[in-house]
Formats: C-alpha cells, sequence, structure tokens
C-alpha cells in the first residue's frame, strides 16, 4: 500500500491511470486507454522502454537480451495499429534439427513429402559442413594411395579385403536401413504436421490437459520421431527442456510454427516497444522512476515520491509483480542464457534457419542457435555476421565463461568453419526470461485484482509476446469497464497461437 493510504489522504489525481512496467504489456494497455480518452502515465525503472525485449548496439552489432522468436500467427501482431509499420524477417521456413550425426529439415510443409527424406534415403556418408566429405584418404585403402602389395601378402589381402567388405556391406545395409527408417518417420511427421495445423485451435483446447512431454507419448507419432525431432523441437519453441509445459500451449505453439514459422522484428525485439512508446502522447512514459508500493489511487516510488491516480495497472514481470502485490501467486521460472558471437563467414552463416541440436547434451550446452545476421541483416553491420545462441534448463546457470567455452566445439559443428575463433560479443542470463506454464495451465489468469488494481504481463495467459499482448486488452477492457466507458474489445476469443 501507498503512504497515502496509511495516512488516509487522498493524492491529487496526476493520471487516470498509472501503469508500473514500460515493457510489452505496460505500453500496450497504454495505447489502449489513451485512444479511449484516459490520461496514463507509465513508470518504467529502467533508463529505457521494453523490459525484457530490449536490444543493446556494439560495435554495428544489435544485440538481443532475450531469446524470444515471433510467430506471424498471432493475430495481436496485426490487430495493433502500431505495429503496421512494423517489419518483420522470417526465419527459413521449418527448422533444421540435428540428431545422429544427420541433419533433417522439420516442420516445412510445403516440401513434397518425396523431398522431406531425400537426403535421408540416398545412404551416402555424412558431409561437413562445407558439403565436403569427411572421408580421408586413407579411407580409399592401399590402392588409393599407390601403394601395390607384393605377392607374399596378396593372399592374406585380399582375405582381409573379404572380410572388410562384408563388414562394409554390413554396415552399409545397417545405414541405409537406419537412413530408411528415418525418412519415413520424417514422412510420417509432416503428414501428422499437416493434419495437426488444420485442427481449429478451439479442439485444440478440449484435449484432456497433461504435461508436454505425456501428451507427446500419446499422440500415436513412432516413439524415434518423438525422441529425437519433437522432443527437440518443442523444448527450443516452448525454453523448457523438461516439457512439464501444458500440453494445451505446446498444441498451440506447435500449431502456430507449422502453419507460420519464425519470424524476428527487423531492428531488434526493442522494434516492438518503441513503435508501441512512440505513438503515445508526450510525456506519458516516464523512465528511471521505481515504484515501492501500489494502492488503487496511488503509487509511491523510490525517489519520486507518490503519484495519484484513479487505478493503477502492474505490468511488471511476474516475480516483480508479486512483489508489489500480496498474495500474487508467482510461477516457478525456466532460465535462459543467450550468447550472441561475431562469426566467420560460412555457408550455414549464411543460412536463415533456425538450427536445433537434438544432441546438445552430448555436444555442448546450446539448445538451438540461428544465423541472426541472415535472417535480419540489420543486425550486424556489412561484411559482419552475428550468431545468436541459446542455452536453457539447469545448464543455462552455469558462468558464461564456462558455456562459451563449452560451446565452441558445438558451434563449430553445427556451423563449420573454426568457431573457436569468434568472438563473444554479449551474453544475457535471465533466470526468470520465461514463467512456466505447468499444467493445468490457466490461459486466462485474473488481470482484475479489485476495482482500481490491475496486472497484466505474459504471466496472465501465455509466455510469450502474444500473451504479453493479449492480456494488455484484456486489462484495457476491464479498466474501461470499471470506469463506466465502453470498450470494443473482444476478450472472451481464445487465442488462435500461444
Amino acid at each position: 500500500m501507498s503512504s497515502a493510504a496509511h495516512t488516509g489522504r487522498q493524492p491529487e489525481p496526476e493520471a487516470d491511470v498509472v501503469i508500473v512496467g514500460g515493457g510489452l504489456a505496460g505500453l500496450t494497455t497504454a495505447r489502449h486507454l489513451t485512444e479511449a480518452g484516459l490520461r496514463v502515465t507509465v513508470l518504467e525503472a529502467a533508463e529505457r522502454v521494453g523490459g525484457r525485449m530490449s536490444t543493446d548496439r556494439l560495435d554495428g552489432f544489435r544485440l538481443d537480451r532475450s531469446a524470444q522468436l515471433l510467430c506471424p500467427d498471432w493475430p495481436e501482431l496485426t490487430r495493433l495499429p502500431a505495429f503496421s509499420a512494423l517489419t518483420t524477417r522470417p526465419f527459413a521456413p521449418g527448422a533444421l534439427l540435428r540428431t545422429d550425426g544427420r541433419t533433417y529439415r522439420i516442420g516445412d510443409l510445403r516440401r513434397s513429402a518425396r523431398g522431406t527424406g531425400r537426403a535421408a534415403l540416398t545412404g551416402r556418408p555424412d558431409r561437413g559442413p562445407e558439403g565436403r566429405s569427411d572421408r580421408r584418404p586413407e579411407d580409399y585403402g592401399d590402392q588409393r594411395a599407390g601403394r601395390r602389395p607384393d605377392r607374399r601378402t596378396r593372399g592374406a589381402l585380399n582375405t582381409a579385403r573379404a572380410l572388410t567388405n562384408a563388414r562394409s556391406r554390413a554396415a552399409m545395409t545397417g545405414a541405409m536401413t537406419g537412413a530408411m527408417a528415418g525418412a519415413v518417420d520424417l514422412v510420417r511427421l509432416r503428414n501428422a504436421l499437416a493434419r495437426f495445423v488444420t485442427v481449429p485451435p478451439e479442439r485444440l483446447l478440449a484435449r484432456t490437459e497433461l504435461s508436454a512431454s505425456q501428451a507427446l507419448s500419446a499422440r500415436g507419432l513412432p516413439s524415434r520421431s518423438v525422441d529425437t525431432l519433437v522432443r527437440p523441437l518443442l523444448a527450443a519453441l516452448l525454453s523448457d527442456p523438461e516439457l512439464t509445459t501444458s500440453s494445451r500451449v505446446a498444441d498451440l505453439t506447435l500449431r502456430g510454427f507449422a502453419r507460420a514459422g519464425l519470424c524476428v522484428p527487423a531492428g531488434g525485439l526493442s522494434t516492438l516497444p518503441e513503435l508501441l512508446a512512440a505513438g503515445l502522447p508526450h510525456g506519458t512514459v516516464r523512465t528511471g522512476i521505481r515504484a515501492v508500493s501500489v494502492a488503487t489511487n496511488a503509487v509511491t516510488t523510490e525517489d519520486h515520491g507518490t503519484l495519484g491516480c484513479r487505478a493503477v495497472i502492474v505490468a511488471t514481470g511476474a516475480a516483480e509483480a508479486a512483489g508489489l502485490l500480496p498474495g500474487l501467486r508467482a510461477p516457478g521460472f525456466h532460465p535462459v542464457t543467450v550468447l550472441h558471437h561475431a562469426a566467420r563467414e560460412t555457408e550455414a552463416t549464411r543460412s536463415p534457419s533456425l538450427l536445433v541440436d537434438a544432441e546438445a547434451e552430448r555436444e555442448g550446452p546450446l539448445s538451438h542457435t540461428w544465423a541472426a545476421s541472415a535472417v535480419d541483416p540489420s543486425r550486424a553491420a556489412p561484411g559482419e555476421t552475428l550468431v545468436t545462441s541459446v542455452v536453457l534448463g539447469q545448464a543455462a546457470c552455469d558462468p558464461v565463461s564456462v558455456l562459451d567455452k563449452a560451446s565452441r566445439a558445438q558451434l563449430t559443428s553445427l556451423y563449420g568453419g573454426q568457431a573457436e575463433r569468434w568472438s563473444l560479443l554479449a551474453a544475457y542470463h535471465d533466470p526468470h526470461a520465461v514463467p512456466a506454464m505447468p499444467a493445468p495451465h490457466d490461459l486466462r489468469r485474473p488481470v482484475r485484482v479489485l476495482s482500481g488494481l490491475y496486472v497484466c504481463g505474459d504471466h496472465r495467459d501465455t509466455s510469450s509476446a502474444q500473451g504479453a499482448l493479449v492480456s494488455a486488452r484484456r486489462v484495457a477492457h476491464e479498466v474501461l469497464r470499471d470506469f463506466g466507458l465502453p470498450s470494443e474489445m473482444a476478450t472472451t476469443a481464445l487465442p488462435t497461437a500461444a
């Protein structure tokens, strides 16, 4: 409670609504309310808006502080007029997933079923990062090296060759069998995704709610496909390596990915909050002001006194919101560390694909990575290459120096070249990066604490930019209703993407 509430004095209203938090949810709420004619003040503790959706600039690079990726299928991105000027940069369709020494493209429904597993069906030796064969000269035998065996050893060599050829044929047969099985699994997975994207969101939400991990086991897909392909992809999309997330959220997320793919805002994640802030009346946003307590009619700040108002909205992260609103339950969190490297150009760093490493536990700490400058050229100066990588789970809590060193061999394997020569530009660790959404998860947590006091953010809906935007629309509707003002914002429609 504010000091004004303790003394019984009613502070003179400086605004109709004070919003604590200048991130995506807070700024979106401010846009809704100012467009409805209310006077709004947004208080942001940092020196710039954006919250977790911030972008640093360093030597010509634009470095996002979080690993959030957008889905073009999110309706809130097109619903808000503020985003009419937003330019998004798409990833290549689907994602590249490395497993069992091979790389597969999954989730690209525009590819033909015949082409989906073609590389796996060839049975050819795995190729290196630059497309060259990994076979060495000595693998071709003595005659390839220009040697001719003498007559005394010819019989022994013929016997050895016969045994070797037999083993080689057996190995080739095993490799071909594994490759064909993998290709069949890919076709089955592709067909399953093609059916999945046609299911209306309402039917997905009507399914029995389990954890994402439990639901995958009951989906009827080949267990090999689930373990080696779907689980690593979902873990990357949800930032949840254990897949404890509600199956309903996972279904919506996977459906959006399969339908529309992924994208990033041109210029960095900060583009979204900057577009929202730019459309607010001058003086609405006040940075460098930290709120220490809230009431229905005032916000008390650390160094700037008490601001009177008619209503307060807490639009901070979940942990900070629980600190300002005693009794508000804070969720668990999935920690994330983001690494940005200035890389040397290779064939792989020219590809705008999301790379998911299903072998991360053996190869290194990175769950997924992408050549950010290939997806969005504005992320790096001309002639420079930026690679962004993500560490999830408990590994994300390791020291940055440990993660950077452990990731170099993995990056070399994924991108080619010599990643040990890359420069680490920045690393961002956030222990509260993604609010956990275990089953059962309420996709519509209350945003009205009581009349005059409200809360919004991704922790009230789904842990994504879409969730933050939806919660902002819901809280604006509640405020306008309590103020007796008309609201045309739909609040009953369920989200079509997480």
